[in-house]
């Protein structure tokens, strides 16, 4: 088992700390939060050993979890890469780009792996089709909260649109050509509301939405390929796959035909997966824990956080030129 101990303990934290405890790829040796006061109450609470310090937090432990606020992300992270210990960080992997191609790099130097913690890649509705998702051409996000003072510290791109970056940026396999975009400060400093398309160099295109300020929650994505559409409800972890085939010379009576302006006829039929129940945010902890014994590559690895950011940014960017 991994020793493993956890940076930050707030909201998100403790989900990590409970969920790293229940683990059995992971002994949770305990956590360290800068709130002296809240750590007291959370390790008096759950009985956690709270340490005193991040260093003697690291020095006891194989991999480090952080889960600190993104404006600490970097400075965290260097003390666990340097230290040679293994990091999963949560998104965005850091505030800027440059700060996350010095976290891949120390990574690399000091032969050590990571994480990003883009925990969408583990919903069930997504890896249920995700295999089925084949040079989408047309890809149309929405990612709706209603609003919470909680991750109001950074735009809301960085909060929540940079998951279905991560998730598209993972299904097209193409670079990204050019990003326009618009944003809107309701009640906060930064963003509240933003839309951007992502343009790809194979001529796919992504239009994406994402607001902090909505009356109801949504989660959607839809992918359109040829002879198939897949929509994926993150939310609700409800998929469906349409696909369209030539259609029999006789058809069946309830078999739905299409018959195009050149007169082809396309049978429309389903082939949804199952959806299995998991628990997302274990998952990525435990696939973490895999590839550290297994000498494998992490599911989001360090270059992909790193390539989420760099088009969440783009983004941002945009808005600052309007």
């Amino acid at each position: 088992m991994l020793k493993a101990g956890v940076i930050g303990a707030g909201h998100l934290g403790k989900i990590h700390l409970k969920l790293l405890n229940q683990s059995s790829k992971y002994d949770l040796v305990g956590f360290y939060d800068s709130d002296v006061e809240a750590a007291k109450n959370i390790a008096s609470e759950f009985g956690y050993k709270n340490f005193q310090t991040v260093e003697e937090l690291i020095n006891a432990c194989d991999m480090v979890d952080v889960v600190t606020p993104t404006l600490f992300h970097f400075d965290t992270a260097k003390k666990v890469l340097e230290a040679g210990k293994h990091l999963f960080i949560e998104k965005p992997i850091t505030k800027t780009v440059e700060e996350a191609e010095t976290i891949r790099e120390l990574a690399k130097k000091n032969g050590v792996r990571g994480q990003v913690g883009q925990v969408e890649r583990f919903n069930p509705a997504f890896t249920a089709v995700n295999k089925q998702i084949d040079n989408p051409m047309f890809i149309e996000s929405h990612r709706l909260a209603e609003f919470n003072p909680r991750g109001t510290d950074v735009s809301v791109v960085l909060d929540l649109m940079i998951h279905d970056i991560d998730a598209i940026l993972s299904v097209v396999k193409s670079k990204v050509k050019t990003v326009t975009a618009n944003g809107v400060s309701v009640i906060s400093n930064t963003p509240d509301i933003a839309n951007a398309r992502i343009e790809f160099e194979n001529g796919c295109v992504a239009n994406l939405t994402a607001s902090r300020i909505s009356m109801k929650n949504m989660r959607k994505s839809r992918f359109f390929q040829k002879d198939a559409y897949i929509s994926v409800d993150f939310l609700e972890k409800k998929c469906e796959v349409v696909k369209m085939k030539d259609a029999p010379e006789n058809p069946d009576d309830f078999a739905m035909i299409l018959t195009n302006a050149e007169g082809v006829k396309k049978q429309i039929y389903f082939d949804n997966p199952e959806v299995d129940s998991n628990n997302a945010i274990l998952d990525e902890l435990e696939t973490f824990a895999d590839a550290i014994n297994t000498n494998t590559t992490p599911v989001v690895t360090l270059a992909q956080g790193t390539e989420a950011l760099r088009v969440a940014m783009q983004v941002i960017e945009n808005f600052k030129s309007l």
